[in-house]
């Protein structure tokens, strides 16, 4: 990657950017996975930054050298489909790569950034919710896909998804 880039934990006024960019990119990123009823349905939810990981701690964005955020992803203890909490396994969250600069290198480096603070704090086990677009990428990170989810959005919505587990050292 050409250009220098900055990660940092995520802030409250991220939000504004943070869904802009997910709005122009999971749309962008999703389209030859997914077929138009879940384009239309889903995406637009899982297009949205939440606030509540923003001020987790262990969200984080990245940033070019003009401050403009072109990633973000992190983790939680909390698995956030059924609150399950184990100490030793992290839950990837929301990661995103801005579809202009994909495959330059923007999720791999939030993604050792996560590895590191995750097994810093005891975590030994990641588990990720990937969408189909995304395997290739999650498996270049040493993650191994486990089996094809319906994760529940709302009543009535559900995201296909590929339950993808990688341990940490």
């Amino acid at each position: 990657m050409a250009q220098t880039l900055t990660v940092r934990p995520a802030r409250g006024d991220d939000l504004g950017a943070l869904d802009q960019m997910m709005a122009r990119s999971f749309p962008a990123l999703l389209r030859k996975d997914y077929p138009p009823s879940i384009m239309v349905t889903a995406v637009p939810l899982i297009s949205k930054a939440q606030p509540g990981l923003l001020r987790s701690g262990t969200y984080f964005v990245a940033e070019d050298e003009d401050r403009t955020l072109i990633g973000a992803g992190g983790w939680s203890l909390t698995d956030p489909h059924d609150g399950d909490r184990r100490r030793q396994t992290g839950h990837i969250r929301h990661f995103a790569v801005d579809h202009r600069l994909a495959r330059r290198g923007i999720g791999r480096a939030l993604m050792a950034h996560v590895m590191r603070q995750a097994s810093a704090l005891g975590v030994r086990r990641l588990v990720a919710m990937s969408t189909r677009s995304a395997v290739a990428f999650y498996s270049a990170q040493g993650f191994t896909a486990i089996e094809d989810v319906d994760v529940p959005l709302r009543p009535g919505i559900r995201f296909p998804a590929v339950r993808m587990v990688r341990g940490l050292t």
